[in-house]
């Protein structure tokens, strides 16, 4: 049997018990949590514990360079706040550990290139969500798309709309770093459809868009932080569209719309359009809807069908990313969400930013 992985959780806020601690015991088979750490001890301390249920949780930190010391570390999952990916990925790939980050890889593409040669230099595995091509609906339409069972792949249309973080009652992180320049809706929410629509169509060649901060103020209504109001400091309406040697794609991203819908996604095909249902989108095995050409027409013309399981054993597409890192490292599956496509889709978003400020077309550069 193949030995489990020791893993390390930096960063032991909102995102790690409300999805990747129950994701990470999905997989206890594989996988171990052996230290985790925070700037706030006690919340290390209440994740070490939650582990413990299940895995040998050895310590808890609150410097992360301690933890990133741990004896036997072999890989650390970073879910510090976005402005901090690349301080600790760095640090753990200096220590020749393999590392999965949350979303951005970094705040600069000079910053993300500069992660790609530490781990090429060290031999480690670099991996950064959101996790969506590694879904079974992704892979699925992967798959229709190289087989050109329904035409060639022409348009990619999507939506992530709300009020952002300041509303989720839930919430019990500190929201304000959301509505900064190193986040905004694009890089937190609009990165889940940038990543499948540029894993289906590769990666993309120019950039128009436009934005503005349509609710410049913001007051906190999370149930954990003390009611009080946040100054929006970066574009809270993102629209943009995207160029591709083949292909476009059109995306609204927003955290300035009282009744948005939750994140959706048609995918238009010559044949037959696809679309993924926003109640389902979080879900790692969820439903499709199809419209084809030559089918017959049910009362509105789309039929919902569930893609072939992969048969992971975490159900949600945030825990898809952790279960894919773990199954890399063990050889079982070759590595899809590359820090190299993290990488593109980072350009694409501050290249959204440069194109709604000058008004001009931007030309991206780089490719995974």
């Amino acid at each position: 049997m193949t030995s489990k992985i020791r893993l390390g959780v930096v960063g032991c806020g909102d995102v790690a018990f409300r999805t990747y601690l129950p994701a990470l015991e999905c997989l206890a088979e594989e996988a171990e949590v052996v230290a985790t750490c925070d700037l706030a001890l006690p919340r290390a301390e209440a994740a070490a514990k939650v582990c413990a249920r299940w895995s040998s949780s050895e310590g808890a930190y609150g410097d992360y360079s301690e933890c990133l010391d741990h004896a036997g570390l072999e890989a650390v999952v970073n879910l510090t706040p976005g402005p901090q990916h690349a301080t600790i990925t760095r640090a753990a790939l200096e220590r020749d550990v393999h590392v999965f980050s949350e979303k951005p890889i970094a705040n600069s593409v000079e910053d993300a290139d500069s992660l790609m040669t530490a781990a090429q230099s060290r031999g480690r595995l670099l991996m950064c969500a959101p996790a969506t091509m590694v879904t079974d609906r992704f892979r699925w339409l992967a798959e229709v798309a190289a087989s050109n069972r329904y035409g060639p792949l022409t348009l990619i249309t999507g939506r992530v709309t709300g009020m952002g973080p300041a509303l989720w009652r839930d919430y019990a992180g500190n929201p304000e770093v959301f509505y900064g320049p190193e986040v905004g809706p694009l890089l937190d929410q609009g990165v889940y459809i940038l990543h499948g629509a540029t894993g289906l169509l590769g990666p993309a060649r120019r950039i128009q868009a436009m934005g503005t901060i349509a609710i410049p103020r913001r007051s906190v209504m999370t149930k954990n932080i003390q009611q009080h109001t946040i100054e929006v400091r970066t574009n809270d309406h993102v629209l943009l569209q995207l160029e591709f040697d083949a292909g476009h794609v059109q995306l609204l991203a927003s955290f300035a719309t009282p009744a948005g819908e939750p994140p959706s996604m048609e995918a238009h095909f010559t044949a037959a359009s696809v679309r993924l249902p926003a109640d389902h989108w979080y879900e790692a095995e969820g439903p499709v809807d199809v419209w084809a050409l030559d089918d017959e027409p049910s009362s509105d013309g789309w039929r919902r069908q569930d893609p072939p399981s992969s048969g992971a054993p975490v159900d949600t597409l945030i825990g898809m990313g952790p279960a894919h890192f773990v199954a890399c490292l063990q050889g079982r599956e070759e590595p899809v969400l590359t820090a190299a496509h993290a990488r593109h889709v980072l350009e694409i978003a501050l290249g959204a930013a440069d194109a709604a400020r000058s008004g001009a077309t931007v030309e991206l550069e780089t490719v995974f």
